[in-house]
């Protein structure tokens, strides 16, 4: 897990990514600009904190979250757990839809009415619970999307081509396997969050020859990030309707 005492200073590379000074974060969030200092000093962020910096920061409250290395109250979390294993098969098909047919895979997704939460978001595995370090860090914002270990794999190989054994993903977020550029700009792919951001987060530059990806894949780190209000059967509806879209496109 990220500690909280690294937060000040990853808040910090973020402001001077972006010019800003802990007087404009202040006006942006209306937080006081002391309590703001503190922050950056070391002092542990609360909560209702983090949600007043996503906005200001233009990061999903829940990736927030995992900067400070605090675990996501119910009403952030992925609404059905028992829907992550699905998410493949969704990306899959969107993947293989031409981009321009992509927006009305979302549309379905945004028309969907979101369901009660019926349980607590469960608590994350136990290989799940990474030590500090840039890995534990992307691997929380994976979380956020509601995939584990295989369905990330899954993903990733649909997303950008690339395969890695599941326990691989899970080396990096403990620290096991190094985070290199190649490894950065596959996450970048993933997640809806700037590369350049990334790479400010992670202390790891993004490599200056990307190698290529398999697909055109505008629009899917954000489907993906949509999804995570789904349940299973919600997920499972999506996943039909991709299948027939793609089943009307000539050739097919």
């Amino acid at each position: 897990m990220v500690g909280e005492e690294d937060f000040g200073p990853l808040l910090r590379r973020l402001l001077d990514r972006r010019g800003l000074d802990p007087a404009a974060l202040s006006r942006l969030t209306a937080v006081p600009e002391p309590e703001l200092s503190a922050v950056l000093h070391g002092e542990a962020p609360n909560p209702p904190l983090l949600r007043r910096l996503a906005p200001a920061l233009g990061l999903h409250a829940a990736d927030v979250f995992a900067l400070a290395g605090i675990d996501l109250p119910d009403d952030l979390a992925p609404l059905d757990a028992k829907a992550g294993p699905k998410v493949p098969r969704v990306i899959r098909n969107a993947v293989l839809l031409p981009p321009e047919q992509r927006p009305a895979l979302r549309g379905l997704v945004a028309s969907l009415s979101q369901e009660e939460r019926t349980q607590p978001a469960p608590e994350p595995f136990r290989y799940q619970q990474y030590p500090p370090g840039p890995g534990a860090l992307l691997m929380r914002m994976v979380q956020n999307r509601n995939l584990r270990w295989a369905p990330t794999a899954h993903t990733f190989l649909l997303v950008t081509g690339r395969y890695w054994a599941a326990s691989t993903y899970g080396q990096v977020g403990a620290g096991r396997k190094p985070l290199t550029p190649d490894l950065l700009a596959d996450y970048a792919a993933l997640l809806d969050v700037p590369a350049a951001d990334l790479a400010v987060l992670t202390g790891v530059p993004l490599p200056t020859d990307a190698p290529p990806l398999r697909y055109d894949i505008t629009g899917i780190a954000e489907l993906l990030w949509e999804l995570r209000r789904l349940t299973a059967s919600q997920l499972h509806q999506v996943g039909d309707t991709a299948e027939a879209l793609l089943g009307r496109l000539p050739g097919e």
